[in-house]
């Protein structure tokens, strides 16, 4: 799973999406002007392969949003939570109305997926996931998440839970430093793997956390054949697409170098690789790695791929519609707080 630089691909970006290691696509902030220009650029990501590369964002709400002018505002996962604690049931259904919004504005430009629900747990220190979680509790992480899921596939689209098995208990950014959590395995269990377990059949994909779990195993999670094997596979039956995160983040490079990283997450359980921010990378990996691929990756990364509702359907128009006024006055509420 790469990344593009600019608004439009470069012949030297057609070549290298058309490398057969290639799945995929991740878009930033940087890769959308407009809502014009970002469908003609996921036309041409299309354009490249047959069967089409996955394209994929972080459209996740709040601080996490990439596509902003022309997309209906979503908020942060902490303020479902926050209603929670004041309305359930108002909260569920303006968690499952983000999801549809989110889904409708992201498949009628030409997305296939975003990394989205956050199943982390929101403990009030993790700087990396802070207002991105829903709750403190698991069970409201579950029923916000769940609901959020329903949005989702109300609008075609899949999601992939994150980051596995909980981010956020550790107050380092696995971005820039590498996290480590002192707590127990069955401490774990009981917490950050609820949401996780009580979702794994809903979730169509799972990205693992760059955090140590000192007690636990040696390596990140997304490194630890133990975490992606033993638990979520074995254990909680995860059948889906297990992405790394990306392996350019500083808790990454623990593994060695970009080829080290790569080879260890597929020996861990990860079935894609994300390599961002850093083309010279993507390439050295793409010259160098010459990894077996599994004759079920691909029917798994089709099953990913976004349906885009039939646009004839009214109720399905109305209810995008509605779900953008709801969201429009949360927002204005949420700035006049």
């Amino acid at each position: 799973m790469l990344d593009v630089a600019g608004l439009s691909l470069t012949d030297a970006e057609r070549t290298r999406l058309a490398h057969p290691l290639v799945g995929g696509v991740i878009l930033f902030a940087r890769n959308f002007e407009s809502c014009a220009q970002l469908a003609a650029l996921t036309a041409e990501i299309r354009a490249v392969r047959t069967p089409a590369l996955l394209i994929t964002v972080d459209q996740e709400g709040g601080r996490v949003q990439r596509f902003r002018h022309g997309f209906c505002a979503l908020p942060a996962m902490r303020t479902l939570g926050a209603m929670w604690d004041r309305d359930p049931e108002t909260a569920r259904a303006l968690a499952r109305q983000t999801g549809l919004v989110l889904a409708t504005e992201l498949v009628a430009h030409g997305v296939d997926l975003s990394y989205t629900p956050v199943l982390d747990l929101d403990y009030g220190v993790s700087r990396a996931i802070g207002d991105r979680a829903f709750h403190r509790d698991p069970a409201v992480t579950v029923a916000l998440a769940g609901a959020l899921i329903d949005g989702l596939a109300d609008g075609g689209m899949q999601c992939v839970g994150k980051h596995f098995p909980g981010h956020g208990f550790v107050e380092a950014d696995s971005h820039v430093d590498m996290p480590r959590d002192s707590r127990d395995f069955d401490a774990i269990w009981a917490e950050d793997i609820a949401p996780f377990r009580a979702l794994v059949p809903r979730l169509g994909g799972v990205m693992p956390a760059h955090v140590i779990y000192d007690k636990v195993a040696p390596e990140p999670a997304g490194f630890s054949p133990f975490w992606l094997g033993d638990v979520l596979r074995a254990r909680l039956g995860f059948g889906g697409v297990v992405f790394s995160d990306d392996l350019t983040m500083e808790a990454a490079t623990a593994a060695g170098d970009i080829v080290a990283r790569a080879q260890a997450a597929v020996a861990a359980g990860c079935d894609m690789v994300l390599v961002c921010n850093r083309p010279d990378l993507a390439e050295a990996l793409l010259a160098r790695w010459q990894p077996a691929i599994p004759a079920t990756l691909s029917a798994r990364l089709a099953g990913l791929r976004a349906v885009a509702p039939d646009a004839t359907d009214v109720a399905a128009r109305k209810a995008y519609a509605a779900g953008c006024k709801t969201l429009a006055a949360l927002a204005d509420s949420t700035r006049q707080a």
